[in-house]
């Protein structure tokens, strides 16, 4: 089996989505042994966002500049990663009741017509193969669940649901840590809730 483990947050070790994500994939290897890793830190080696020399490419121009030739290929290296992957652990905190710009520059590089989705007679079909498995290490400073009145500004969560649902990834599981700007206790409280949850996760 193949775990594809991603992080996303800029705080390095001072990060909760990245301890989170670190613990889901230890409670995974735990499961599954024979486990092969592949990590990508889209901060420290992030592929560069998409622009107008990309897209001219696509649209059949010749790379000319073998800095976007070698980008290029580290874009489909992250496709080539989510057909390998049986399980797939994404470290998301909420950024301006967002995703990190770098979670979304690679969500730009692995949503690509005719080979993650397409569109068929009834509409847009995911292309990624079915039975993998989704967990997102999800961590953000306020509350955005329940009858919280933030609620509607969740725009981490809900997007991340669905463009994975979008490419056909749709077993996913939650793992939350929030309210961590809101006081010491509340935010070691919500961390101990989402480590008791990793560490009850099955295989």
């Amino acid at each position: 089996m193949t775990i594809l483990h991603i992080d996303s947050s800029i705080l390095g070790g001072y990060s909760v989505s990245r301890s989170l994500s670190a613990d889901i994939v230890a409670r995974q290897q735990a499961l599954h042994p024979d486990l092969k890793v592949i990590y990508r830190d889209l901060v420290a080696d992030a592929a560069l966002h998409l622009s107008d020399r990309h897209m001219a490419v696509f649209q059949g121009g010749a790379v000319s500049d073998p800095g976007l030739g070698a980008d290029l290929a580290a874009g489909g290296a992250y496709i080539d990663d989510l057909f390998a992957a049986d399980i797939i652990v994404i470290g998301a905190p909420m950024y301006n009741f967002s995703v990190p710009s770098q979670l979304k520059g690679w969500i730009d590089r692995v949503c690509v017509v005719g080979r993650t989705f397409q569109y068929g007679a009834n509409g847009p079909e995911g292309l990624l193969p079915k039975g993998k498995k989704v967990f997102i290490a999800s961590s953000r400073g306020g509350v955005y669940t329940g009858d919280s009145p933030a609620a509607g500004l969740d725009f981490q969560e809900t997007y991340l649901r669905s463009v994975l649902h979008f490419i056909g990834l749709t077993d996913i599981t939650v793992v939350r840590a929030e309210g961590l700007n809101m006081g010491d206790e509340v935010k070691a409280a919500a961390i101990a809730k989402a480590k008791t949850e990793i560490a009850a996760l099955a295989a």
